[in-house]
């Protein structure tokens, strides 16, 4: 593979946000960088599956959007998943738009997302049309608990099916 960047990743960079929107880009900014992560699955039946993984947060179109890329486990070894979410701040809601697709699996959703105190709090919708929360906790500059929930309706209760620990590598 060469290590040139092609004008498409080059045009879809950037360093930062403009300056007309570096106050609100904040709440995801301080992702900005490489991650590894355990990653733990919490099986219906009770079980739990566990991977290591990577994430890798940057500026693009501009500094206006937010984008990762979601790995595992990590590389080299064959994908389990790889997806990207791409994080929009929509000044008329006062929060983000949020959109992950994973085409290894098939997967997709959109969610809305906001502080919550010292949290991130993004909810939303699945693929399978399930409601989605998923949440950042225990942040720091250098590390995250990331923990994904679903539930079939209102009225259901929440039910955790992934957890992310993870630990930056570089800024």
């Amino acid at each position: 593979m060469s290590t040139r960047i092609s004008p498409f990743l080059a045009a879809l960079g950037s360093d930062g946000p403009p300056a007309d929107r570096a106050k609100d880009m904040g709440l995801y900014g301080w992702l900005i960088g490489s991650w590894e992560m355990d990653t733990v699955h919490h099986l219906d039946d009770g079980r739990k599956q566990k991977w290591d993984g990577e994430c890798h947060f940057g500026w693009v179109l501009e500094g206006r959007a937010i984008q990762d890329i979601w790995i595992r486990p990590k590389r080299p070894a064959p994908s389990t998943m790889y997806g990207t979410t791409l994080r929009v701040f929509d000044p008329a809601i006062g929060g983000w738009h949020i959109i992950w697709n994973d085409p290894l699996n098939g997967d997709h959703g959109r969610q809305i997302g906001r502080a919550e105190g010292e949290d991130i709090l993004q909810l939303g919708n699945d693929s399978r049309g399930l409601k989605t929360r998923w949440r950042f906790t225990e942040i720091t500059a250098d590390s995250f608990h990331w923990i994904g929930e679903e539930r079939p309706s209102e009225s259901d209760a929440w039910r955790v099916t992934y957890e992310h620990l993870a630990r930056r590598t570089s800024k």
